[in-house]
């Protein structure tokens, strides 16, 4: 590949659907009917955009954009800085032509399904942000970036499933989806940093021509296992699987742009685009293959047990991701460009039986398969929408499906006992999915006409236009596989094996064309595959009863077992709140100072750090005065009976301190901690005089040894982690720092005053806001303990008392 070249135009594509969903709500209130309309052109203009890079990228260039947040010289043995950066080549160009394409009908789709949904402005602002988040996602290079889009795809998620927010099944749905998914990508963050450190360099693209580095490192193993679990979560592979079928609450046009181009596959592409970095081991072939194989043949077998459509559709989108991750996990050129044809066969496929779905939904009422059927004259457009996407699902050619599925055996038939086990997985997948396309293209529309709850009718142009496209483009590549295979299938094939683009484009382009050759072996598995696929259709009603029957004698499942979990989390949590949080302060501080003496004292003890205290210092006498004076007050706050004599004797240490500030060439700093202590002293002794705590009550003997002993331990703690720090020799690059860049940056000769306004700008204004808050709080005690109005929980129990005595009392004046 050549030196990429920058563009700035890449940095809009991810930002332009998030300014366009802060746009939406307005755009819906007055385009009315029309927001869809509308609203389709942000992704639109996106694809538009794109398509300009196809042609380069499929001759080998790859385009950059980065803006620089930290710089490289903040790590020590990372080479490159964190930047916001973005990546484009044939695998991010192909996810994004996808999820851009597929979003514009998504977008135009939703203006015409939820026509009259009062939210539907909300629902348009979720849906872009959902569409730049993927984008984002699949363009990042900088792997912090990506996480960060990574989280986002999760948030938003979790809003458009939750969209139908009074459902408790769809909170239920929206919240188990972000759990799993933000759980793992947690994980992979923890994996993403390890791979960084060891690889020397925080952007996939200097990553990935460093695998031998990662693979030869000791940290190998952990950096696959964490990288995994967040792409094994995020793409729904068994056991992580429970999520993907409850997400079918969110409405039909989330469910058709979730599950064929956008966050179901953030995982695939995480795992095609770490090849280079992470593949080719044995853990990576087993684990891959283990776990892709494992979900496809659960969900495929598990989408014949339903009978509503979007749920059969469900579980095939978790065999298909399957599939997609066993073929990765090969590793081979041929298994790679299966992957990838496949990949695009899906998608095209897949959003068209979604929608599909939503149409009949929408306008018979129902998605229960046996309660739809003879709909040929009613919905003819939407029927041959179904029809061609369930060609391609079914695997027969000429539609790209035919070719993705002879790829996946090409793959799958020169390996040896693993791949021949592999390769009958597959074909029972591909026969599971084939009965699945059977039912959507025939079932609703063959047979006679049943009763549906609404009479049934051919949706508006929006809900049929989405479906016959995506359906033709599934035949159409079929027909120009060389074109498809030279500029899309090849270099995104070349792009997760990170080789050279003609070398790559060699080993696969031929292999993309469209065979039906009769002497072909592989016609053969295909044919094997639809005789498989036929019968197990005919006998749909049998299998289903069977499937069901077995299902209800499970007792627990993945998703029961996600709920005890929950349950016992909020258990636990409810436990622990109880058993801290009883409300008694004296605990609460002691509880606190023994954490601290244990953080300070501990670790010096381990370290054997504790420093030698054999030379008294040679103070002066106005040094030892203070000294003293801090000594004086020491013994006035323990003794002191009054709670103000005793707060004014605190504010004495803080005096002190600020002296030696002055004494030691610190006036600014001396200036603060002198305006500090007495506000403190007068704010603390206002509070006091308020609440009427003159005497501090008599304790026992047992609590005063109790925390005069905790507190000597932290002190003595305090102490000595100070002078173990002084007898180091200071560091003084972050002062030379300071004193060089505070005149010429932030334009200060007062070094603190900048550190405090400039470089810790955010820091002080929380700071700032923090004493606000407890400035506030002090005063709402004030005005309660003074008479003032009230308001909470105290206060309506004390006027619920009042309207309770009032009836008594004027019975008492009526006698």
């Amino acid at each position: 590949m050549v030196p990429g070249a920058d563009d700035t135009t890449m940095a809009l594509v991810p930002v332009a659907p998030f300014l366009a969903a802060l746009l939406a709500p307005w755009v819906k209130r007055f385009a009315h009917v029309f927001a869809g309309w509308l609203l389709a052109l942000v992704p639109l203009s996106i694809f538009a955009a794109l398509v300009r890079f196809i042609e380069p990228v499929a001759q080998g260039e790859v385009f950059r954009f980065h803006l620089n947040w930290i710089p490289a010289h903040a790590f020590d043995t990372i080479s490159s800085g964190i930047d916001f950066s973005f990546y484009l080549d044939g695998l991010s160009l192909t996810f994004a032509l996808l999820i851009s394409g597929i979003g514009t009908i998504i977008v135009f789709y939703s203006g015409a399904y939820l026509r009259g949904h009062p939210q539907q402005g909300r629902f348009y602002s979720f849906i872009l942000m959902f569409m730049g988040s993927m984008l984002g996602l699949v363009l990042a290079d900088n792997v912090i970036t990506l996480f960060v889009f990574w989280e986002l795809t999760s948030i938003t998620s979790f809003l458009l499933i939750g969209f139908d927010h009074m459902r408790q099944a769809a909170r239920r749905a929206a919240i188990q989806a972000l759990v799993v998914t933000g759980g793992g990508g947690l994980l992979m963050l923890a994996g993403l940093i390890l791979m960084a450190g060891v690889a020397g360099d925080w952007n996939l693209s200097g990553i990935l021509s460093r695998g031998a580095v990662v693979q030869e490192s000791g940290l190998y193993l952990p950096i696959l296992v964490l990288v995994l679990a967040g792409a094994f979560t995020k793409s729904a592979q068994v056991p992580f699987h429970f999520w993907l079928p409850n997400a079918m609450e969110a409405p039909t046009p989330v469910s058709a742009f979730l599950h064929s181009a956008t966050m179901v596959k953030a995982g695939v592409y995480l795992l095609a685009r770490l090849t280079p970095v992470l593949g080719g081991t044995p853990e990576w072939h087993v684990i891959l293959g283990v776990f892709g194989g494992a979900t496809l043949f659960w969900g495929a077998l598990q989408a014949l047990r339903h009978a509503d459509l979007k749920q059969m559709l469900a579980n095939t989108t978790l065999a298909s991701l399957g599939l997609l991750v066993l073929l990765i996990g090969l590793g081979t050129e041929v298994g790679v460009m299966a992957a990838v044809v496949y990949l695009v066969a899906h998608s095209f496929y897949k959003a068209a039986l979604f929608l599909v779905a939503g149409a009949l939904d929408h306008e018979t009422g129902t998605r229960d398969i046996t309660e739809l059927g003879g709909l040929r004259g009613a919905m003819p457009v939407t029927m041959l929408g179904a029809v061609m996407a369930a060609i391609s699902m079914a695997g027969l050619p000429p539609a790209v499906g035919y070719i993705a599925k002879e790829e996946m055996y090409l793959g799958l038939t020169d390996g040896g006992a693993g791949q021949l086990v592999a390769l009958l997985v597959v074909i029972a997948g591909n026969a599971l999915m084939l009965v699945v396309g059977a039912v959507m293209a025939i079932k609703p529309f063959m047979g006679p006409l049943r009763p549906t709850p609404k009479h049934a009718h051919e949706g508006p142009l929006a809900l049929w236009l989405g479906p016959l496209v995506l359906g033709a483009l599934a035949l159409a590549v079929g027909f120009v596989a060389e074109y498809a295979g030279e500029t899309f299938f090849a270099p995104a094939a070349s792009a997760i094996l990170h080789a050279p683009q003609g070398d790559t484009l060699a080993l696969v382009k031929s292999h993309v064309a469209l065979k039906v050759n009769p002497l072909d072996p592989l016609f053969w598995l295909s044919v094997v595959t639809w005789g498989a696929g036929v019968a197990l259709y005919l006998r749909l009603e049998r299998i289903r009863n069977f499937l069901r029957r077995l299902a209800a004698g499970l007792g627990w499942t993945a998703d029961t077992v996600f709920d005890a979990w929950m349950w016992g989390l909020v258990g636990l949590s409810d436990r622990v709140t109880r058993f801290w949080h009883h409300g008694r302060l004296e605990l609460y501080l002691l509880v606190v100072f023994i954490m601290l003496a244990i953080a300070v004292n501990v670790p010096l003890l381990l370290i054997d750090g504790l420093p030698s205290f054999n030379e008294v210092p040679g103070l002066t006498f106005y040094e030892w005065s203070v000294v003293a004076i801090a000594v004086l007050g020491l013994a006035a706050v323990v003794f002191a009976r009054p709670r103000l004599v005793a707060i004014v004797s605190l504010g004495i240490q803080g005096f002190a301190v600020a002296l030696l500030f002055m004494l030691f060439g610190a006036p600014d700093l001396s200036f603060t901690q002198f305006m500090v202590e007495t506000l403190s002293v007068v704010i603390l002794a206002l509070v006091m005089t308020r609440l009427h705590l003159d005497r501090r009550d008599a304790r026992d003997f047992e609590d005063l040894l109790r925390d005069g002993g905790v507190a000597l331990v932290c002190g003595l703690g305090i102490t000595s982690l100070i002078v173990a720090v002084l007898n180091h020799p200071l560091d003084m690059r972050l002062t030379d720092f300071f004193d060089k860049t505070s005149v010429a940056i932030a334009h200060g000769h007062n070094i603190v005053n900048v550190i405090l306004v400039d470089y810790r700008g955010l820091d002080t204004f929380g700071e700032i806001s923090v004493v606000m808050t407890a400035g506030i709080a002090i005063l709402a005690l004030i005005n309660i303990r003074t008479g003032g109005a009230q308001t909470g929980v105290g206060a309506r129990k004390e006027r619920d008392r009042k309207a309770a005595a009032k009836p008594a009392q004027e019975d008492g004046d009526a006698a």
